[in-house]
């Protein structure tokens, strides 16, 4: 029997979902995209598409593509966080942003995120960075949070939701993914008086998409590559245990918003960030592992065919990883252009099988593949990662 397969999220949208994106309008804040009831019906038969061509790829538990979560150019690294800005009020555009404030420099016992722009790999590779790491663009501005927030999506999650389900055969599993509070919280806060006020109120008012994805008996897949990606942007490097405190908020607020959801419903995605840079001052999986295993999640999604990290496939066998744990490694990656062997795959898939056995393993991408990569390479690998895992 085939290992069990799936995605990270988010896959190649097609030519005219982009344009239809790009030709929608904004909101008076500047930021919220408006809804037509045609695009509603484009948005509708491009996920019925996408579920189908995963399922013929080999995907056993296929998602929406993250169609539902705007993208206006074929290379977009924040589409997974940026449709949040449409679902939460309490945000505005300002003039200072997360990505033009001033750097900010941590100190022990008290570190904080400086600005994307001021990453320490950024500041090592100034020129790769600024001459061969495209970011392309996003659908969106990014806002600050400049009052009490509070979740304003419902009709935007009903969509989503409606549009997977309908594709859904009977009895098939679907998912979805919703931004993680303490990824969400970093944007620019200019109200709460605390990082840790703000992360909460994120999970405060994002409980409400979580709990209607599990409720609709989807799959809640909660991204949150800040868990890892912190570390980069944290400067100068912080001590390993200061790290762990700050990450440990974050888990504490994940934990806050899914009370009284079905842990086996609840997926935890975590990355070193999909962008294609050296990445060479990524914390190391063994020094947060310990805290992210605190999640009340039934399964939890990470990279392990990036080649900064395919080694660290040996952490989980050392971890204290819990007996109804489902691992959910990327064994094909959005890093590389190069498509896996299907017999590398099932080589990488057996490294977590042989630690927690084939039926707590779900095969996947390392990170999503739409807007990272060009399309026909990002089915390849999906194609291989099917035929990896019968290999499996």
């Amino acid at each position: 029997m085939s290992v069990a397969t799936t995605t990270a999220g988010s896959l190649p949208r097609t030519a005219a979902l982009l344009d239809a994106n790009a030709a929608r309008t904004f909101a008076d804040d500047g930021f919220t995209l408006q809804s037509t009831p045609e695009f509603e019906t484009l948005t509708a038969q491009a996920v019925a598409d996408v579920v189908e061509r995963q399922r013929a790829t080999g995907i056993t538990l296929v998602g929406d593509g993250e169609f539902g979560k705007a993208m206006t150019g074929a290379v977009d690294y924040g589409a997974w966080w940026s449709y949040s800005f449409q679902r939460v009020s309490g945000l505005s555009l300002t003039d200072v942003n997360a990505f033009n404030e001033p750097p900010v420099r941590s100190a022990p016992g008290n570190i904080r995120l400086t600005s994307f722009l001021d990453r320490r790999d950024r500041q090592l590779f100034p020129a790769v960075y600024a001459e061969a790491v495209e970011t392309g663009r996003g659908a969106t501005a990014f806002p600050t949070t400049t009052g009490p927030l509070s979740y304003r999506g419902q009709d935007a999650v009903a969509s989503d939701i409606r549009h997977l389900t309908a594709a859904l055969r009977p009895g098939e599993q679907g998912f979805l993914t919703a931004i993680a509070p303490g990824s969400a919280a970093r944007v620019r806060n200019e109200f709460y008086a605390t990082d840790e006020e703000h992360i909460f109120a994120w999970a405060d008012a994002l409980r409400e998409e979580y709990r209607a994805i599990v409720d609709a008996g989807l799959i809640l897949q909660l991204d949150d590559p800040s868990l890892a990606e912190n570390f980069d942007q944290i400067s100068p490097e912080p001590a390993i245990a200061d790290y762990q405190a700050f990450t440990k908020i974050r888990i504490d607020a994940i934990n806050h918003a899914i009370a009284g959801l079905p842990k086996e419903q609840v997926r935890l995605h975590l990355c070193w960030g999909s962008w294609h840079g050296p990445h060479t001052t990524d914390v190391e999986l063994k020094d947060i592992l310990p805290v992210v295993l605190q999640a009340n999640v039934g399964s939890i999604s990470f990279e392990a065919g990036n080649v900064r990290h395919e080694h660290e496939f040996a952490a989980w066998a050392d971890a204290a990883v819990p007996d109804d744990l489902v691992l959910v490694p990327g064994v094909v990656s959005h890093a590389t252009n190069v498509v896996e062997h299907p017999e590398l795959v099932a080589q990488r898939i057996r490294r977590f099988t042989d630690i927690v056995g084939a039926d707590r393993v779900i095969a996947s991408t390392d990170c999503g593949l739409g807007g990272r990569i060009h399309p026909d390479i990002a089915w390849a690998k999906l194609e291989s990662l099917g035929e990896g895992a019968r290999r499996a």
